[in-house]
């Protein structure tokens, strides 16, 4: 698909300002005559558009936040919005959440329906199908129209905006650390598909562990599942197969459920086998045993991202300068519990 051209092009292919391009269009008397003319025919040659959804929105303040998030079932995603909205309304802000059902048309639908002049910016972790694609055209068109966007928990290095992510490889790694302190040798990981970048990081925590500790990497003690179906018949010929000392899973929900398999086969848990699963929601408290989790701070995670977000909206534009983007890092606590062994 062929990228649209946007003012920031404009301005960085003709070596000006973005304040310039836009005023030149606009046939404003502030520009020289030359420049006008030299900006207006470079644009009418890459037959340049305005995005009017987009410059509506950027024009006019309704104190409204746009959230889209993957699902509602993950109990990280509804802190996350508890954040959010605690911030936000506090700072006079109302929240409108969307969710994409891990959809990639979804999120595109979403984000347009949003994106009509009814909210003043996005805050959004992506879609598992969108990753999969790896398609953010609909994120870029927003962005590079200077509409605010803080992408959380689920990001890509392809867009340009504020993110907030917990320190994921580093918190897998100090897990699989202390897991191999308190003994367990055969470490298995229950992971989703690689595309999705949390899982990923969460891996490569894992895999820095053993090799930092000299223990064998063992594919068949690897287990990925689909992010979203079940596959239990997948699960517990992983069990039968694999007799892990230890697991690491990267949700609550694949923990839990791997948990009452490991049960099922006689295992005892933690004597025998130890779980620890990222998250630390409702599942996590109520398991039996209970789930040693990491937290990931979903409501700090929310609020972070909200003040990024509303600080982005109500800051004074500067055209002429280059907008800078932070990504802020939240540092995730292992909260110890009874599916695993005493950690020193």
């Amino acid at each position: 698909m062929k990228q649209k051209i946007t003012l920031k092009h404009i301005a960085r292919e003709l070596e000006v300002s973005i304040s310039t391009v836009s005023k030149a269009l606009k046939n404003s008397e502030e520009i020289g005559q030359d420049t006008k003319e030299k900006i207006q025919a470079f644009a009418k040659l890459y037959n340049y558009k305005p995005n009017n959804i987009a410059i509506s929105l950027k024009n006019k303040r309704t104190r409204n936040i746009g959230v889209i998030i993957p699902d509602i079932v993950h109990h990280f995603f509804t802190t996350v919005f508890r954040g959010i909205e605690k911030y936000a309304n506090a700072k006079g802000y109302n929240v409108i959440v969307c969710v994409s059902d891990e959809s990639f048309n979804k999120e595109v639908i979403n984000m347009e329906m949003l994106a009509n002049g009814s909210i003043d910016g996005f805050i959004m972790a992506l879609a598992g199908e969108t990753q999969l694609k790896n398609d953010y055209n609909h994120l870029r068109e927003v962005t590079e129209q200077g509409i605010p966007l803080v992408l959380f928990d689920r990001v890509t290095d392809e867009i340009q905006c504020d993110k907030v992510i917990i320190n994921d490889e580093a918190a897998a790694y100090q897990v699989v650390k202390k897991l191999i302190k308190a003994g367990r040798k055969r470490i298995a990981l229950i992971t989703t598909e690689g595309y999705l970048n949390v899982s990923s990081k969460r891996a490569e925590g894992y895999y820095r562990a053993l090799k930092e500790y000299k223990i064998p990497i063992d594919k068949q003690l690897v287990l990925q599942l689909p992010y979203q179906q079940e596959d239990e018949n997948k699960s517990e010929k992983f069990f039968k197969e694999n007799k892990p000392d230890a697991v690491l899973c990267v949700n609550e929900i694949f923990a839990v459920k791997c948990m009452g398999i490991a049960q099922k086969f006689g295992y005892r848990i933690p004597e025998e086998i130890a779980f620890v699963g990222f998250t630390d929601g409702i599942l996590s408290h109520y398991a039996t045993p209970s789930l040693t989790s990491v937290d990931q701070h979903g409501e700090i995670m929310g609020e972070t991202a909200a003040q990024m977000l509303i600080d982005k909206i109500e800051q004074d534009q500067d055209d002429e300068k280059e907008e800078e983007f932070e990504t802020r890092i939240i540092a995730a606590t292992l909260i110890e519990r009874a599916s695993t062994p005493k950690f020193v």
